[in-house]
């Protein structure tokens, strides 16, 4: 029975983040990649926050949310970031990757090893506080035309 749910909360969260992808890039060209990433990274704050404190089905309602709602930043950082530094396609890509898995990769070790010394729950909790990192969005620059 667990391993039915957890399979279906797998899927659905798959799925809901392939949506907030797709759903990211025009959101981003409407009303600006800048809010879009402010949104989406502070968006996911109270559902991370209630995590911790909620059952095994609204953990899987909350976690297909959480999926959606950060996942429409990846386009709009993408995007974002080539305007910051415009012609190097190549070059902003291939750092935004690289960081991204390199960084979770080191995280990832670094929360085993956290739980390791404390708990999984303690490092559950923790992990809720995580989108509030987010409030440094407010200091990107703007780098789109008015039109």
């Amino acid at each position: 029975m667990i391993a039915l749910l957890l399979d279906h909360l797998w899927q659905s969260t798959l799925f809901a983040v392939a949506a907030g992808t797709i759903l990211g890039g025009p959101l981003g060209d409407r009303f600006g990649r800048k809010y879009v990433i402010w949104f989406s990274i502070l968006g996911v704050a109270p559902f991370s926050l209630a995590l911790p404190h909620v059952g095994l089905t609204a953990t899987v309602l909350l976690s297909v949310v959480i999926g959606a709602i950060l996942a429409s930043a990846f386009s709009a950082i993408l995007v974002y970031a080539q305007e910051l530094i415009p012609g190097k396609v190549g070059l902003v890509a291939g750092l935004f990757f690289g960081l991204a898995f390199g960084i979770s990769g080191i995280a990832s070790a670094a929360l085993g090893k956290l739980a390791d010394h404390t708990s999984i729950e303690y490092v559950f909790y923790l992990c809720g506080f995580l989108p509030l990192i987010g409030l440094l969005t407010g200091l990107l620059p703007n780098v789109e035309r008015r039109r």
